[in-house]
């Protein structure tokens, strides 16, 4: 085996660092009092990242008995000079008692690294160093453990902060959003919260670290269970004996102790605010904050969606970015047709019922108006009219739901035109609820079946129409008189009945006659001219959608 000086690929200590109570192997060698010594490694260089969790001093050959794991051991090999046998065994005893490193100083026991000793050392995957000139052992003793011990001290300290950080912040009624921020600042690393499925409930991070985790998030979750993903660090989330989550620590780059000790207190921390019945998630809330209360596991997959389907409404994040989140929360993204719903209901868990009844994948999420949204992801060879219509009408079987209306866009092939269809089912469903004839509407409602309501209410954050219904009801909105504006309402509404109008606002003709009169007065138009009725009753559903 050819040596590897100790300084090659080995560099100086760096800062300490909060999260790294254990110095690995490479470490200190790295230490400038080590360098004194001239240090050579000359057998198991791949395993110079093993932590040292303390330094002996040993000559034994049966050194193992005295070891616990985890110890750089010092010898000068006076004990062993001259006796192969014991050379080998001593290595061997090393390595059952999984020491992390062992450390020869040559000198009169011997001159030159023992070839029996490196041989062993390197069957064992055993890191051996010799070091070239006299070197103190006490010295390198006391380096190590002092800064050992300040490293645990800062680690059990930084852990309390940490602890006493985020309950801080639990009782002051953060979101949980806020406190997963706050661990993976501390971190350094993205921060995922899962199901036991391993659908993703909440994230925490940077956004582009967030984005590659989550890429390919079903594989490396499973891998990280498995123990194999390096850096990656879980902790089980448990409420009333019952596990129901994990919080996972994604490419944590510190000391894989001190990451768990972080993890436990991130999960403490997520539990006691499960059991304090959460907290505001909209106050404060960043990507991948859902909003609402996360007192349960199923509000928590609710918050995940709410979150994934706000931001694709919004159009803040671009739709591809989003796919990540979306795969990983078990939407099914590739070659799919999306079908874009808003329901007039905000029981999220009667609409998850139903889709699980009817075996059609979809996420789902409140709305901030007593309305949820659905997104189906089906098959392209499925039939999304004839689905969407099974769905509304499944949901209308319920006694209390006769009525639901669902509002539908037309089912989008390509991902990136998902939000534009989210925007449009939700429009519909505003026309539909700004309709006086919204109980006679079928039960999965368009766009198309809005007519001129629906396209004033897509139109009304246009300053053309806004401008153009104050215009047109300045008369009106100016009175104190808004019973006025009431029955202009109704009268519109009903095609200019005045029999409907006057019996729906219970009073008689003349009356009415009398306060048809004043309206066109204040407007100053002729509401028997069809064209004038007509300005005046688009003028009224743009003044309505606004206030909407």
């Amino acid at each position: 085996m050819t040596a590897t000086p100790a300084t090659s690929g080995t560099p100086a200590v760096p800062a300490q660092q909060p999260w790294e109570p254990a110095l690995s192997v490479r470490q200190v060698l790295g230490l400038e009092r080590v360098l004194a010594g001239q240090p050579e490694v000359v057998a198991g260089a791949h395993r110079l990242d093993r932590p040292v969790r303390w330094v002996h001093v040993a000559e034994a050959a049966d050194v193992g008995v005295m070891l616990s794991g985890g110890e750089m051991v010092l010898t000068t090999g006076v004990l062993l000079a001259g006796d192969e046998d014991k050379q080998g065994e001593y290595i061997r005893s090393l390595h059952r008692a999984e020491a992390a490193a062992v450390v020869l100083g040559l000198g009169r026991a011997f001159p030159a690294p023992p070839d029996v000793m490196r041989r062993a050392a390197d069957r064992c995957g055993l890191p051996m160093v010799v070091l070239h000139r006299p070197f103190p052992f006490a010295e390198l003793t006391e380096e190590v453990q002092s800064r050992l011990l300040r490293r645990k001290f800062a680690a059990v300290s930084l852990s309390e902060a940490v602890r006493t950080e985020l309950t801080g912040l639990i009782t002051a009624g953060a979101p949980v959003q806020r406190l997963l921020d706050e661990v993976a600042r501390h971190g350094g690393c993205p921060v995922v919260v899962t199901n036991l499925a391993h659908r993703v409930l909440a994230t925490a991070g940077e956004r582009p670290a967030v984005d590659d985790v989550l890429r390919d998030w079903e594989r490396i979750a499973r891998q990280a269970g498995a123990g194999t993903a390096d850096g990656w660090i879980r902790a089980e989330l448990t409420c009333r004996g019952e596990r129901w989550g994990r919080l996972v620590l994604c490419g944590y780059r510190g000391d894989r102790a001190a990451g768990r000790l972080l993890a436990e207190r991130a999960a403490e921390a997520l539990v006691l605010h499960r059991l304090l019945g959460g907290g505001d998630g909209r106050r404060g809330a960043g990507p991948g904050s859902a909003g609402g209360t996360w007192d349960s596991p199923g509000s928590w997959e609710e918050q995940s969606a709410r979150s994934l389907l706000t931001d694709l409404v919004s159009g803040a994040v671009p739709a591809r970015q989003l796919l990540p989140r979306a795969r990983a929360a078990g939407l099914p993204v590739n070659r799919r047709v999306f079908v874009p719903l808003v329901v007039g209901a905000r029981d999220t868990a009667r609409l998850d019922r139903v889709l699980r009844l009817l075996g059609l994948p979809g996420i789902v999420a409140g709305l901030a108006d007593d309305r949820a949204a659905v997104l189906l992801s089906l098959a392209p060879d499925q039939d999304a009219r004839a689905l969407t219509a099974h769905f509304a009408a499944r949901l209308r079987s319920a006694a209390d739901a006769a009525h639901t209306v669902v509002a539908a866009a037309d089912a989008r092939a390509d991902w990136a035109d998902v939000p534009a269809g989210l925007r449009e089912a939700q429009q519909v469903a505003y026309a539909v609820a700004d309709s006086p004839a919204a109980l006679e509407l079928p039960p999965v409602v368009r766009l198309r079946d809005v007519h001129l309501r629906g396209l004033v209410r897509l139109l009304r954050d246009d300053p053309h129409v806004q401008s153009f219904a104050e215009r047109e009801l300045d008369g009106l909105l100016q009175g104190p008189d808004g019973d006025l504006l009431s029955v202009l309402r109704t009268y519109l509404a009903t095609g200019r009945n005045k029999s409907r109008t006057a019996q729906l606002h219970h009073v008689s003709r003349p009356a009415l006659y009398r306060r048809l009169e004043a309206i066109q007065g204040r407007l100053g138009v002729d509401l028997d001219d069809f064209e004038q009725a007509a300005s005046v009753h688009i003028a009224l559903l743009a003044h309505d959608a606004q206030q909407g």
